[in-house]
């Protein structure tokens, strides 16, 4: 009874598939310029008549008679379409934008059934990635690189340390960006459902480039401090050198100034003043003067 009642069911699901055809939709997507194959994809079809390819603008791409066993084209899709009389696959050839759509086979008889639908999504290729290396420091036992992973619309920051790094994904609609390590390079791969570019770094020899550099500078460092030292003392002994000197020619460089002034009232005739101011300008800015005036005499 059981046995009976699971028969039942299964040649009551197989005509309610087969009176109400195959009709799952299938997403196919196609880069531009590429073709496409679309099958009926099953091996058990319904008695039929004709059976025929249409897109969603209700265009008939192609019809094949069961009688001549023949497929007529379209005349609109003669050059970009193939058909195979024995699998009734369809092949649409340089997919353009425009030819995005619902494509459906269908079996003719007494009644139409939907064979199988496919939803056609013409896309372009992605774009090349760009992988950027931001910083990056070795040391003997250790490497560590920081950098970007960018395309589209996305972008990932990691970081590469002692020979790994973690894997990480993004995504955007149909645009997926991974980033990727192994111990010898960076991957930054960029991908949708037709296409993928990579980009990548080889991180061994960047980390390699990098401790030769740092042992380059620290040798370089050991032979440079000794020269610093020793241009710094030459310099400290000319200068103390060069002060000595200027001091000791302001000392025996004293200089002694004699000033006579002479004031004559001319219209007096008389020499009301004559003195002697004599300026003995030492070192360190100190002057002394000494004045001597004599007495006043009338001519």
């Amino acid at each position: 009874s059981i046995l009976k009642n699971i028969l039942e069911l299964y040649l009551k699901n197989k005509y309610l598939s087969l009176s109400s055809g195959f009709s799952a939709e299938i997403s196919v997507f196609v880069q531009m310029g590429a073709s496409v194959q679309l099958d009926i994809q099953t091996q058990e079809l319904p008695e039929f008549d004709d059976l025929y390819w249409k897109n969603d603008k209700s265009e008939n791409i192609v019809k094949y008679t069961n009688e001549s066993k023949k497929g007529k084209l379209h005349s609109s899709h003669k050059d970009r379409v193939y058909f195979n009389n024995k699998t009734f696959s369809l092949t649409l050839k340089n997919m353009q934008k425009t030819d995005s759509g619902l494509y459906t086979a269908v079996a003719s008889g007494e009644s139409d059934n939907n064979i199988v639908t496919y939803r056609v999504s013409v896309i372009d290729a992605v774009e090349a990635p760009v992988l950027t290396m931001n910083s990056n420091g070795s040391s003997s036992d250790s490497c560590t690189v920081n950098f970007t992973c960018r395309a589209h619309e996305l972008m990932i920051d990691s970081s590469y340390q002692n020979n790994r790094c973690s894997k990480e994904e993004v995504t955007s609609q149909i645009n997926t960006l991974i980033l990727d390590c192994s111990q010898k390079s960076i991957i930054c791969n960029h991908s949708n459902p037709v296409s993928w570019k990579e980009d990548r770094i080889n991180i061994t020899q960047r980390c390699d480039d990098n401790k030769k550099n740092n042992s380059k500078n620290e040798t370089d460092s050991s032979f440079l401090w000794p020269v610093v030292a020793l241009v710094a003392v030459i310099i400290l002994i000319c200068v103390s050198v060069f002060l000595y000197y200027r001091h000791k020619k302001d000392v025996l460089g004293t200089k002694v100034y004699l000033n006579w002034e002479l004031n004559v009232f001319s219209n007096l005739k008389t020499i009301q003043s004559q003195r002697i101011t004599i300026i003995i300008s030492a070192s360190f800015g100190h002057h002394l003067s000494v004045v001597w005036a004599p007495p006043q005499c009338i001519l």
